[in-house]
């Protein structure tokens, strides 16, 4: 098996709760996982591994495009579409933070994780 990782993608969008999050939107940060098992190390080709810049477009699109009340409902969105147009792909680990989250108390973030097996799509 072979494991791909986007680390800390951040993107301003425009989810959350409250009006304000709403209207102003917040930088969102996200890790991407992906396992998967093909032949792209003996080839040395990039039409046979999975194009990092293609997949970084994909995370980014989905979560300026879409606007949810909650970064698991956008989690979910992201795990899904991943793994839909994906199909090499057997695993996928999505972990949306929101370092900016509107609560009271001291924290570096709020942190929501998603694990997705390809059998979930069969």
């Amino acid at each position: 098996m072979k494991t791909i990782r986007l680390k800390n993608m951040k993107i301003y969008a425009y989810h959350g709760v409250n009006n304000h999050e709403k209207k102003f939107g917040a930088e969102f940060q996200i890790d991407l996982e992906l396992t998967y098992n093909n032949k792209s190390f003996i080839s040395d080709k990039l039409k046979d591994v999975i194009n990092y810049e293609e997949l970084y477009v994909d995370v980014e699109n989905c979560v300026k495009e879409n606007k949810f009340n909650l970064i698991e409902a956008l989690a979910e969105k992201i795990s899904n579409d991943i793994m839909l147009k994906y199909t090499v792909v057997e695993s996928s680990v999505v972990r949306v933070r929101k370092p900016f989250a509107p609560i009271k108390g001291i924290f570096d973030n709020i942190e929501f994780e998603i694990v997705k097996k390809r059998n979930d799509y069969e």
